[in-house]
């Protein structure tokens, strides 16, 4: 863990009219915005006490950024809202949303029926209950006071900088018990081991080897938002890796776990190249953990998975397209059909998923990427040329073909762009309004003979 910043945040500004300089005399050990800290102040100057607590102070105290801040107190929620006009309930567990900063009232946990959340919660004044019942040592550690007199201070009960110094994932207190009580908790511990490169704690590990199949009792959509965080770690292999030894990839991603090591391997391989090309780049990275189960049974995944469809369809045309292998010996035409197979908005993140793809094959990486450096090239240079690509890019549509054939609405007029955009994507001098309506009025007289409806043999290109 890297040294502890010695100097304080500059906690002054930001602090609301009202609150005495003297309660914010001291800060913490770590830097923490003026915003922040103007809860804080005020809830101190209230009378109550009031901490930082959670993956913030932990992430703080590993000079790590943080996004996200979380504050617990004594102060009920109702006194909550008098304190802090404007906010506004956030959940039924007492969690109030005060000037953008989530404040949550100390509780006592009871009975998880579910596996997820407690049937009932009751509140208390004890800083230490609320941090027992906490998930993992490294995050119940708390920096506040119980009140405007007292000192602030670092709260840690469970040593969970002892084990932020031995770079330790633990759970608090007995971890079957912990993971019995919400089954979100082993996903979790997974993916704070992964993206911080901890050692879990073997008891806390053999527990969740030995709970692993309650992750069923998780949503899957949380499951989902869980996977998806893990991808965006700087190596995101290592929290795949460990849903492997931890034996929770069967129960979350059993199309990953029934593959063969070495084909997993490529695509983890391909996932962390992309990971260091691209970070956090969602779309990439489901299309390089999913690329070697292939368009359709990623998409059953993803859609399992809760991911939005625009994604979903996004992903699975980056995985259909990826693995077609590219040749020096394409013709201009080829890479011009291959460029439309995807929105131009997508033809980047399909260029290096092909990087990624061809560093992590068993073939000479530098030969293998300089062929994709070759495709790259050939596709900037026909971008640059304006190539037609799409039925968008025609230099006429459906009104044009109606009003100058005389053509009503149906799928005839459909079947004459598609053959249009084939003819302009072999021959983009052929993109002229007069040439194609000409072509139009010859293929349309090719669909009216006799015959030419019946299943058969694609007509060539009208040349």
């Amino acid at each position: 863990m890297p040294d502890r910043p010695s100097a304080r945040a500059d906690v002054h500004s930001g602090v609301p009219a009202g609150v005495p300089a003297d309660v914010l005399a001291e800060g913490p050990p770590f830097p923490v915005e003026p915003e922040v800290m103007g809860v804080l102040a005020t809830l101190w100057s209230a009378g109550h006490g009031a901490y930082l607590v959670g993956g913030g102070v932990r992430d703080a105290l590993l000079g790590l950024p943080v996004s996200d801040w979380d504050v617990a107190t004594d102060a009920r929620p109702q006194a909550l809202l008098r304190i802090f006009p404007g906010s506004s309930y956030q959940n039924r567990f007492g969690t109030v949303l005060a000037r953008g900063i989530e404040v949550t009232t100390f509780r006592r946990d009871h009975r998880y029926a579910d596996h997820r959340r407690p049937d009932k919660v009751t509140f208390s004044t004890d800083i230490f209950e609320d941090l027992a019942r906490r998930d993992l040592t490294i995050n119940a550690i708390a920096w506040g006071r119980r009140g405007p007199e007292a000192a602030a201070r670092m709260v840690d009960p469970a040593d969970g900088q002892g084990d932020l110094e031995a770079r330790l994932v633990r759970a608090v207190g007995d971890p079957v018990r912990r993971f019995d009580e919400d089954a979100l908790r082993l996903l979790r511990a997974v993916r704070i081991a992964a993206r911080l490169e901890f050692t879990i704690e073997p008891m806390t590990r053999a527990a969740i080897v030995a709970q692993a199949s309650d992750v069923e009792w998780v949503s899957e959509e949380r499951v989902g938002s869980e996977i998806r965080r893990m991808l965006t770690a700087e190596t995101p292999s290592r929290a795949i890796r460990l849903l492997a030894d931890t034996e929770i990839l069967a129960p979350t991603l059993p199309e990953l776990a029934g593959l063969p090591e070495p084909v997993l391997a490529r695509g983890l391989a391909a996932l962390d190249a992309v990971a260091a090309a691209a970070p956090a780049h969602e779309r990439l990275a489901l299309a390089a953990l999913l690329g070697e189960i292939g368009p359709e049974a990623a998409r059953e995944v993803l859609e399992r998975l809760r991911v939005g469809s625009r994604d979903v369809d996004a992903v699975c045309r980056l995985i259909a397209a990826a693995p077609i292998s590219y040749a020096t010996t394409w013709a201009d035409a080829d890479v011009r059909r291959y460029m439309g197979r995807l929105p131009d908005e997508e033809l980047e993140d399909l260029l290096a998923l092909r990087t990624a793809r061809a560093a992590a094959t068993t073939e000479s990486d530098a030969e293998a990427v300089a062929r994709e450096e070759h495709l790259r090239q050939r596709v900037a240079s026909q971008r640059a040329a304006a190539s037609p690509l799409t039925l968008a890019d025609l230099a006429v549509d459906g009104r044009d073909l109606r009003e100058t054939l005389g053509l009503p609405e149906g799928p005839v007029i459909g079947t004459i762009l598609e053959r249009l955009l084939a003819d302009v994507i072999e021959d983009p001098a052929l993109n002229g309004r007069t040439t194609l309506l000409t072509r139009a009025s010859l293929v349309l007289d090719e669909l009216m003979k006799p015959n030419a409806g019946r299943t058969g043999p694609t007509p060539p290109p009208i040349r």
